[in-house]
């Protein structure tokens, strides 16, 4: 090995050793953005230097939020970024969605409203497509089912009142919470997303479901339907 190489991979261990120092004695908070990403990296590259792969994909996709909840292709489109890199992205995502799905499976939603917003966001909140999707609650307001309605075009997904009354029917369903995202960042409801909420509630109605709110996620925050008093 030519000795500027020998440097160059004892230089990286040594960065790597700090790293991982900061990390076991700060829990991560002593960590930038990148130097997450690129410590990760690292686990899955062991022989790279990942600094510079690290900060192109935090550019690329607007931050860790947006890199997380991109999809596998688009993270791979990107050059450096093979299967193995995209997993371990793509693990640490599912596995934080996993803890704040059951923090709000684990109480009454209404009861852990936070815990609902910080799972809704963080699923939802980057996506580049407009997602729906359908929390169902039993008599004592505990999630039973959440369901994925489907996804739409960069500014539009489409909410069946029968699709959405039928299932909320199959599952036995006390009560609803819509939820979709704004690709835009903006989650100001538009007048479609009222009178669709407006629709449902009135179907749920004659059937003893109720609509407790439909939550519009987007990259700067969130809007409720219910506390705009538009249901």
């Amino acid at each position: 090995m030519a000795e500027e190489d020998a440097k160059a991979t004892h230089d990286g261990a040594g960065h790597r050793a700090r790293l991982r120092q900061k990390l076991a004695e700060t829990g991560g908070v002593g960590l930038h953005d990148h130097e997450l990403i690129e410590y990760l990296l690292a686990l899955a590259i062991p022989r790279r230097d990942t600094k510079p792969l690290a900060k192109e994909l935090l550019r690329s996709f607007g931050g860790i939020g947006g890199l997380m909840s991109a999809d596998w292709q688009a993270i791979a489109r990107v050059p450096g970024m093979g299967d193995t890199s995209v997993a371990a992205i793509k693990i640490v995502q599912a596995t934080a969605l996993r803890l704040l799905r059951n923090e709000v499976a684990a109480r009454p939603v209404l009861a852990s409203w936070q815990a609902l917003l910080d799972y809704l966001r963080a699923d939802m909140a980057y996506l580049g497509v407009e997602r729906v999707r359908v929390l169902h609650l039993n008599s004592r307001n505990m999630l039973i089912r959440d369901d994925h309605m489907g996804d739409g075009s960069i500014d539009q997904a489409a909410i069946y009142v029968r699709e959405v009354i039928k299932r909320a029917m199959e599952l036995g369903s006390a009560a609803l919470i819509l939820v979709h995202n704004h690709p835009s960042g903006d989650p100001s409801p538009s007048r479609q997303d009222i009178d669709i909420t407006r629709q449902i509630i009135d179907a749920g109605k004659r059937l003893g479901i109720a609509v407790h709110d439909h939550i519009i996620i987007a990259a700067s925050g969130h809007t409720s339907l219910r506390a705009q008093g538009l249901l």
